[in-house]
């Protein structure tokens, strides 16, 4: 009898850890239910079921082998870019995320999507046969939120073939917000660390289309304190994200 109300009771600690979605169950957890069994006692004698639990915050208290939910873990890993190539030419760009290859850069392209971060901001370095730059946003109060947010690299364990998305970097671990887009395959640039988030699987040659007349010519100081004023009334041609959507 005394195993089988033990088992009831770790039974019951599961099922409240199972029953919070803000969790992820950990190999540990059955420990941690057999740490909480006084809790567990408690609720019972009180007559607290997990629903009441769950109302009353209790579940916090025994997720003490849990591990937080990525925080954009469950918005999907496909991102569509409306690409507006000029203004009355609007195409999508398809993107599936890898977080098998960088979860660090994933999480944090993922972050500035959802904060619509690359609406409007445009592809202000083009390069035709090597990659297209973009991810300095149009308002310029986003791009001094993000301008020293510096992330880790992730090892690279994928190669820069054509399609592949990647983080620019000016040196290790100091990846913010710009993106790029291979033309081909720019395989030295794995050795430099060249981490790639995704790939484009839909409308790549949307990508190659964007307007390259530019070349390199924007400056980028003043697109991140200016933004697309800036663009608009120098570089007027400037392909551009007009809505970036995570799904």
């Amino acid at each position: 009898p005394s195993q089988i109300a033990e088992r009831v009771e770790v039974q019951m600690v599961l099922s409240l850890l199972l029953w919070s979605s803000a969790f992820v169950l950990q190999p540990s957890l059955l420990a941690a239910a057999h740490a909480v069994r006084p809790l567990c006692a408690a609720m019972q004698a009180a007559g607290i079921d997990r629903r009441m639990a769950m109302g009353l915050g209790l579940s916090g208290a025994v997720a003490v082998a849990a591990k937080p939910t990525p925080t954009l873990a469950a918005d999907g890993n496909t991102v569509t870019f409306s690409v507006a190539v000029t203004e009355n030419d609007v195409k999508d760009v398809v993107i599936t995320l890898k977080p098998e290859w960088a979860p660090i850069g994933v999480e944090r392209f993922k972050q500035l999507v959802a904060e619509g971060f690359y609406d409007e901001a445009r592809f202000f370095r083009v390069v035709p046969g090597f990659i297209c730059q973009f991810g300095i946003a149009g308002d310029p109060a986003l791009n001094g939120k993000y301008r020293n947010a510096r992330i880790a690299d992730d090892p690279v364990k994928e190669f820069n073939s054509r399609g592949t998305l990647v983080f620019a970097t000016s040196g290790p671990n100091t990846r913010t917000s710009q993106m790029f887009i291979n033309y081909k395959d720019n395989l030295f640039l794995d050795k430099q660390g060249f981490a790639p988030i995704g790939e484009v699987v839909q409308g790549l040659g949307v990508a190659e289309s964007v307007y390259s007349g530019y070349g390199e010519k924007p400056s980028q100081p003043r697109i991140q304190k200016e933004g697309n004023e800036y663009l608009k009334s120098e570089f007027p041609k400037l392909s551009y994200i007009k809505k970036a959507k995570l799904s």
